[in-house]
């Protein structure tokens, strides 16, 4: 379990009722598995961006960041299109 302390929390998936988040942690990223019950139901899915409070070794807060979530969902789309534009073809390859 982590240390005692506020987090910023991605949900990196939900499979067979367990959510595993990834935590930013000073020490970098740490995964954290727990029941996908314990999340509010509209952060029950993948990307949902939270904000987790860690009280006595175990999990004691759970709050969705909708704005954070929108904001990393629109940058991963414009990473998505510019990956996806082709760049311009030479003439001189004919």
């Amino acid at each position: 379990m982590l240390p005692d302390g506020t987090y910023t929390a991605i949900v990196d998936r939900i499979e067979d009722g367990i959510a595993t988040l990834e935590v930013g942690t000073e020490d970098g990223l740490s995964a954290l598995d727990i029941a996908a019950a314990e999340l509010p139901a509209n952060a029950r899915t993948a990307d949902v961006v939270l904000e987790i409070t860690v009280a006595d070794s175990a999990l004691a807060d759970v709050s969705p960041e909708p704005e954070e979530t929108a904001d990393r969902a629109s940058e991963a789309q414009r990473r998505f299109d510019r990956l996806s534009k082709r760049p311009p073809q030479d003439d001189d390859d004919t």
